[in-house]
């Protein structure tokens, strides 16, 4: 059977409260970490700031039935895994402004560096309804396609990386760019106030600890980081 390190375990719960007090999610939301091609670990199901240390989360099957007590949703991390080798962990979160302005049909553009990311933007899941089967879970995985998240109409987000670390920071870039986003519609233009193909281009570069110090940030004073 196999199983999750010590380790594994560890992060994955820092990453948990770390979303939780960066306001990503909230009573609803969850993450998951790559073991290997045919399993990941899933949090434990329940407010993830809440997340106590030495909880441990669920060792999943990329393919088959989820295991007895695993949220419905986690279907779509398994999606993601099993037609993404890159992506290494998965975040869903419920952050306010990419939630607010999904209601509307908007995702964000790049507008900044943090929004740059995912240019062109994040694809929209025009779905309200829990995603709890596996063919929606699916389609909404085809949809992502090879973008580091998608949003969900009036659901949050889906978002992934090449490991917990980055997956985690783009979630909080995610918020900033909907915040952003939200910002420039009220106050400005929004049809001109973006970055062009080379600045976006620019931006998306990753060296130089920019996911790291991202994470640094978020799990700061956590008892387990």
């Amino acid at each position: 059977m196999t199983q999750a390190s010590e380790a594994q375990q560890r992060v994955l719960r820092v990453a948990a409260r770390a979303l939780g007090r960066a306001g990503l999610v909230h009573a609803y939301g969850h993450a998951s970490l790559r073991i290997d091609d045919s399993h990941f670990l899933v949090c434990a199901a329940q407010p993830m700031a809440k997340i106590l240390p030495g909880l441990a989360g669920t060792v999943v099957p990329v393919k088959g039935p989820l295991p007895e007590g695993v949220l419905g949703e986690v279907r779509i991390h398994q999606q993601i895994y099993d037609r993404r080798t890159d992506i290494g962990a998965v975040c869903r979160i419920m952050p306010p402004h990419i939630m607010g302005l999904s209601v509307l049909g908007i995702t964000p553009v790049p507008r900044h560096g943090f929004g740059a990311f995912f240019s062109p933007q994040p694809p929209l899941w025009d779905d309200v309804r829990l995603l709890r089967d596996d063919q929606r879970a699916s389609e909404l995985a085809d949809q992502m396609g090879n973008s580091p998240a998608i949003v969900m109409r009036a659901n949050g987000a889906v978002v992934a990386g090449a490991d917990l670390i980055e997956a985690t920071a783009l979630s909080w870039f995610l918020e900033e760019a909907a915040r952003i986003e939200h910002f420039v519609r009220l106050h400005g233009d929004h049809h001109n106030a973006r970055l062009n193909a080379g600045e976006t281009l620019a931006r998306q570069e990753k060296t130089g600890r920019i996911m790291e110090r991202m994470w640094d940030y978020l799990t700061n004073g956590d008892s387990e980081a």
